[in-house]
Protein backbone atom coordinates (compact mmCIF):
# COMPACT_ATOMS: atom_id res chain seq x y z
CA UNK A 1 0.00 0.00 0.00
CA UNK A 2 0.79 3.66 -0.86
CA UNK A 3 0.18 6.75 1.35
CA UNK A 4 1.21 10.25 0.56
CA UNK A 5 1.83 12.30 4.24
CA UNK A 6 3.06 15.31 4.85
CA UNK A 7 6.23 15.32 7.40
CA UNK A 8 5.20 18.23 10.32
CA UNK A 9 8.69 17.98 12.26
CA UNK A 10 10.18 21.08 10.76
CA UNK A 11 8.56 23.94 8.42
CA UNK A 12 9.94 22.33 5.49
CA UNK A 13 6.93 20.01 5.02
CA UNK A 14 8.42 17.58 2.66
CA UNK A 15 5.70 15.78 1.20
CA UNK A 16 6.69 11.73 1.70
CA UNK A 17 6.10 8.64 -0.44
CA UNK A 18 5.97 5.42 2.43
CA UNK A 19 5.32 2.00 0.95
CA UNK A 20 3.52 -0.09 3.39
CA UNK A 21 3.33 -3.75 3.37
CA UNK A 22 2.38 -6.21 5.97
CA UNK A 23 2.03 -3.31 8.59
CA UNK A 24 5.73 -2.13 8.24
CA UNK A 25 6.84 0.58 6.50
CA UNK A 26 8.94 -0.67 3.77
CA UNK A 27 10.16 2.69 1.62
CA UNK A 28 10.06 6.12 2.32
CA UNK A 29 10.81 8.92 -0.44
CA UNK A 30 10.70 12.18 -0.33
CA UNK A 31 12.23 13.36 3.22
CA UNK A 32 14.87 15.67 3.29
CA UNK A 33 16.18 14.41 6.23
CA UNK A 34 16.72 11.25 8.63
CA UNK A 35 13.77 13.40 11.12
CA UNK A 36 11.69 12.62 8.29
CA UNK A 37 12.09 9.46 7.87
CA UNK A 38 11.67 8.34 11.65
CA UNK A 39 8.23 10.21 11.57
CA UNK A 40 6.82 8.68 8.23
CA UNK A 41 7.57 5.12 10.22
CA UNK A 42 5.56 6.57 13.49
CA UNK A 43 3.03 8.44 11.47
CA UNK A 44 2.00 5.50 9.15
CA UNK A 45 2.23 2.54 12.07
CA UNK A 46 1.46 4.02 15.42
CA UNK A 47 0.56 7.99 15.08
CA UNK A 48 0.80 9.71 18.25
CA UNK A 49 -0.19 13.90 19.08
CA UNK A 50 0.63 16.02 21.83
CA UNK A 51 -2.21 17.01 23.65
CA UNK A 52 -2.61 20.88 24.63
CA UNK A 53 -5.06 22.39 26.53
CA UNK A 54 -6.56 24.78 29.03
CA UNK A 55 -7.54 23.92 32.63
CA UNK A 56 -9.99 26.09 34.87
CA UNK A 57 -8.42 26.61 38.87
CA UNK A 58 -10.62 27.10 41.24
CA UNK A 59 -11.42 30.86 42.23
CA UNK A 60 -8.98 32.40 39.72
CA UNK A 61 -9.86 34.36 35.94
CA UNK A 62 -7.20 32.46 34.38
CA UNK A 63 -6.87 29.22 33.32
CA UNK A 64 -3.22 27.18 33.22
CA UNK A 65 -2.19 26.16 30.65
CA UNK A 66 -1.25 22.24 30.08
CA UNK A 67 0.04 19.25 27.71
CA UNK A 68 0.78 16.08 27.86
CA UNK A 69 4.59 15.35 28.87
CA UNK A 70 5.23 13.20 25.45
CA UNK A 71 2.89 12.66 22.35
CA UNK A 72 -0.43 10.13 23.37
CA UNK A 73 -2.15 7.91 20.77
CA UNK A 74 -3.91 9.53 18.03
CA UNK A 75 -6.87 7.76 18.96
CA UNK A 76 -6.77 8.43 22.44
CA UNK A 77 -6.79 12.30 21.66
CA UNK A 78 -10.74 13.01 22.27
CA UNK A 79 -10.58 10.41 25.40
CA UNK A 80 -8.03 13.10 27.03
CA UNK A 81 -9.70 16.15 26.41
CA UNK A 82 -12.87 14.58 28.26
CA UNK A 83 -10.70 13.83 31.19
CA UNK A 84 -9.23 17.51 30.93
CA UNK A 85 -12.88 19.06 30.68
CA UNK A 86 -13.83 17.49 34.15
CA UNK A 87 -10.41 18.76 35.78
CA UNK A 88 -10.49 21.64 38.06
CA UNK A 89 -7.12 22.86 39.73
CA UNK A 90 -6.64 24.58 42.87
CA UNK A 91 -3.85 27.60 43.19
CA UNK A 92 -1.33 27.65 42.89
CA UNK A 93 -0.04 25.23 40.14
CA UNK A 94 3.13 25.15 39.22
CA UNK A 95 4.86 24.85 35.47
CA UNK A 96 6.01 21.34 35.22
CA UNK A 97 3.57 20.00 37.89
CA UNK A 98 1.26 16.81 37.22
CA UNK A 99 -1.74 17.80 36.68
CA UNK A 100 -2.84 14.40 36.02
CA UNK A 101 -1.49 11.04 35.74
CA UNK A 102 -1.27 8.42 33.43
CA UNK A 103 -3.69 9.88 30.95
CA UNK A 104 -6.22 7.78 29.52
CA UNK A 105 -3.70 4.64 30.63
CA UNK A 106 -0.98 5.60 28.34
CA UNK A 107 1.30 6.26 30.90
CA UNK A 108 1.64 9.70 30.02
CA UNK A 109 1.09 12.73 32.62
CA UNK A 110 -0.24 16.12 31.91
CA UNK A 111 1.57 18.81 32.92
CA UNK A 112 1.33 22.57 33.73
CA UNK A 113 2.97 24.54 31.10
CA UNK A 114 2.83 27.90 33.04
CA UNK A 115 2.31 28.73 37.04
CA UNK A 116 -1.11 30.23 38.12
CA UNK A 117 -0.94 31.76 41.75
Amino acid sequence: MERQITCINCPVGCRLQVTIENGQVTRVEGHGCKRGETYAHQECIAPARMVTAAVPVADRNIPVSVKTRTPIPKEKIFACMKQLAVLSLKAPVYMGDVVLSDVCDTGVDVIATKTVE
